[in-house]
Formats: structure tokens, C-alpha cells, sequence
């Protein structure tokens, strides 16, 4: 079957986008940049860095406007939320059930997507970045296993802003004054040298590698900064790798 990318949204996809959009254009400035970057059909994986729990409806807002609304993969608790949950899954969202058996399922669902021609979001940190200065951490590979097993285009999408907003972790928005939004979707990054090579963590590795490059070069000129030479590394600095890492050091206490 040959891949789509303009099949009909899900009524609770659209549902969604008619509350949430205007909502967006009213609070929000944007600064955008790279849609060209976004390819305009056949499915590709966008990946995202993460800055603060309303970057979803960011990177969502940038999507769907420059005509590429994202499937996210996202963390099956956010599911099991009464009410949200089921509008998710009618929206065709993808739940990640995280170091369980379940974790394939995923994995397949999101390869199906891409074959089937949709945008898919999957942001490679796997959580809230821990950084102190907010930079990207250390990838995990399910970006990776999806642009090598499907050979699609992976754009490294930058966001800076929704952490004014809402700052990580917190629950207290900061509306006013408006704050803007920077999103800049960079080229693909090239990992066709790795395609018919087996599949090993080494190779995953490699592939995360560069696609946190590519994210954080996107970053570093939005920011106008260097980011740090080491990318931070929850393990190395004995976090955990998910969750609320601050109220784990306040509990410890």
C-alpha cells in the first residue's frame, strides 16, 4: 500500500485542534522556522526535545500548521487518566508501556504509522530533560529503532519557550506577559549508512547519537548558545530515568 500523509484526521483529533488552536494563537507568539525541513508526504519521525509537560501542544501547534499533524508516542500512564486517555487512543495516540512486555507493541504501532504515511512524534529523551540548563540529555533508541526499520526521514524539531509557560515539574502557568514560542525543524538526519548494517545496541547507540546532535544543534541557534560539550546523563548522576527525579531528592530527605 502506498504511504499517505493526508488521510482524514480522527473526529477527536480534530476535536482536540478546534478548543486547543485558538487557544494557542491567543496565548502564545510564534517564532518558526524550518517547516521546508518537513517533508510533505510519506511518514517521517519527528523528534522533539522536552522542556516542560505544555511542549506537546507546541510542537503539536507547529505541526499541524505547517501541514503535518504528529502521532505521539507517549507514556502509557498519561493514558490511564480518565477522560484524556480515551480521547488520546480515539485520537490515534500511541501509548509506550515502558520496560514492560507491552514495549513492542509500540514499537510496531509506531513503524505501522510511519508505513501508513503519518507524521510520528517520539521525543528521544524519553522525559523531561534533567539538565540544569535545559539542554537535551542522553537519547534513548526508540526513535532510532523506528528510522531503521522503516528507513524514513528523522527531523530533529527544537523548541525553546514552553518552559515560560511552565517551568519543568511545575503546575504553575505563567501566561502573561505572552510568551513566544521557538520551533525550528531541522534537515533529516542521515543515518543511511547504518541501514543494512545488523542491529546492535552499538548501532542504536550511534543512531540516538546523531540525532541528539542534530536536536541540539537546532537548540544552539535558537538559543544563540554552545551547549555543553558531555550531554547529561541521568545514570551517571544516579536519577531516575523517569518521572519526577525532584520529588524522588525531596522523599529521600
Amino acid at each position: 500500500m502506498a504511504p499517505r500523509s493526508r488521510d482524514p484526521l480522527p473526529f477527536a483529533y480534530r476535536a482536540v485542534v478546534a478548543i486547543l488552536r485558538p487557544l494557542l494563537m491567543v496565548l502564545t507568539r510564534r517564532d518558526w522556522h524550518g517547516a521546508e525541513n518537513l517533508p510533505r508526504e510519506g511518514g517521517f519521525v519527528a523528534t522533539p526535545n522536552h522542556l516542560s509537560y505544555t511542549d506537546p501542544l507546541v510542537f503539536a501547534h507547529f505541526m499541524l500548521d505547517n501541514g503535518r499533524p504528529a502521532f505521539f508516542l507517549g507514556k502509557e500512564g498519561v493514558f490511564r487518566v480518565p477522560v484524556v486517555g480515551a480521547i488520546l487512543r480515539a485520537a490515534q495516540q500511541i501509548p509506550v508501556y515502558r520496560n514492560t512486555g507491552k514495549a513492542a507493541d509500540a514499537f510496531r504501532a509506531a513503524v505501522a504509522a510511519v508505513q501508513e504515511g503519518k507524521a510520528v512524534g517520539v521525543y528521544p529523551e524519553g522525559t523531561l530533560t534533567r539538565d540544569p540548563d535545559l539542554w537535551p540529555m542522553v537519547g534513548k533508541t526508540g526513535a532510532a529503532r523506528i528510522a531503521l526499520a522503516t528507513r524514513c526521514p528523522v527531523i530533529p524539531v527544537a523548541q525553546w519557550g514552553p518552559q515560560e509557560l511552565l517551568a519543568p515539574y511545575s503546575r504553575k502557568l505563567r501566561l502573561l506577559p505572552r510568551k513566544t514560542m521557538h520551533v525550528t525543524a531541522g534537515p533529516p538526519v542521515d543515518l543511511s549508512d547504518l541501514y543494512d548494517q545488523p542491529v546492535t545496541s552499538t548501532l542504536l547507540r550511534e543512531a540516538t547519537s546523531r540525532i541528539m546532535a542534530a536536536l541540539t544543534v537546532q537548540l544552539e541557534q535558537i538559543r544563540g548558545e554552545q551547549a555543553p560539550t558531555e550531554r547529561f546523563d541521568s545514570r551517571t548522576h544516579g536519577l531516575p530515568e523517569t518521572g519526577n527525579f525532584r520529588r524522588s531528592q525531596r522523599g529521600g530527605r
